[in-house]
């Protein structure tokens, strides 16, 4: 379902639209002047699983916001960009409240810089948590050793069903449509099984200016690390990035295998927080700071 905006244009002249594939070379154009990293392929990527928003003034693009519906409960929002010409004049905050109309009811995640902190706090957005951005040129990584019974493997291209599952788990909210893309598109999917039981995984894909390793999805930490060093090993000096949950305590390891911190960022939730039960296995590193 396309977002509902206004067709009549504001007092300044800014008119807002319904975002469309046609539109994705222009929103690539704005990221860019931005100095964002993103890919024409991965505004493409994404944006086949969102709603998007785009803010026009004199028949130019001046802003983009996307938001992704996951299940009939949970969803986050990204790419809420405003073009440097027009920051200043609140379009961010008309962005949002545009996107945040069909969500009542909805547990909304995303992922906040300094800058747009207060924003979203005045929009009923509470921080939970803190996100690092890790990149670098990946240096070969010490194979983590694994207990008896567990080993790392190949994921096959039938394995979606249980990708899924262990996503949802591990995230709280169900994205099928987005991992089944994710897996036939990456580069590599690296599975830890127990017992010959999938419980855990991670995505080597491009992204940006090299390469992106996530989701990660792991039982434990030390699983989480087997997964990371097996694919940054496997992308051994070329550039990675690798998006975590700070709360994991992967971040002092990271910067042992060349991937340094370059940005922290504040996750924020607005609606009933997203409870994991204690048990199921824990995303380690995000997909992208905008689908969570």
């Amino acid at each position: 379902m396309p977002v509902q905006t206004p067709n009549a244009p504001t007092l300044d002249g800014m008119v807002l639209r319904p975002m469309t594939a046609a539109d994705l070379p222009l929103a690539h154009a704005l990221t860019a002047e931005l100095r964002w990293p993103h890919r024409p392929a991965d505004w493409a990527q994404v944006f086949a699983h969102a709603e998007g928003i785009v803010a026009e003034r004199d028949g130019q693009m001046v802003g983009t916001a996307l938001r992704w519906r996951w299940g009939e409960r949970h969803a986050t929002i990204g790419l809420v960009v405003v073009s440097p010409a027009c920051q200043g004049r609140r379009l961010g905050h008309r962005l949002m409240s545009t996107l945040l109309e069909a969500l009542e009811g909805y547990t909304v995640l995303l992922h906040a810089t300094a800058e747009g902190r207060g924003l979203y706090e005045r929009l009923g957005f509470v921080r939970t948590g803190e996100l690092r951005q890790h990149q670098g040129v990946a240096q070969p990584a010490p194979l983590v050793a694994l207990p008896t019974g567990w080993r790392l493997r190949p994921a096959g291209q039938s394995e979606a069903a249980s990708l899924q599952a262990l996503d949802a788990a591990a995230r709280g909210m169900p994205r099928d449509a987005l991992i089944a893309d994710l897996l036939a598109a990456s580069d590599a999917c690296v599975v830890l099984d127990h017992d010959n039981a999938p419980r855990g995984f991670a995505m080597l894909r491009r992204f940006g200016r090299g390469h992106a390793i996530g989701p990660v999805v792991a039982p434990d930490a030390e699983g989480a690390k087997a997964l990371i060093a097996h694919l940054a090993g496997m992308n051994a000096g070329k550039f990675t990035r690798i998006d975590i949950d700070f709360a994991s305590g992967l971040a002092e390891w990271l910067e042992s295998i060349g991937l340094l911190r370059v940005e922290t960022l504040t996750t924020m939730a607005r609606g009933t927080p997203l409870a994991v039960p204690a048990g199921r296995p824990s995303l380690f590193a995000i997909v992208t700071q905008a689908v969570g």
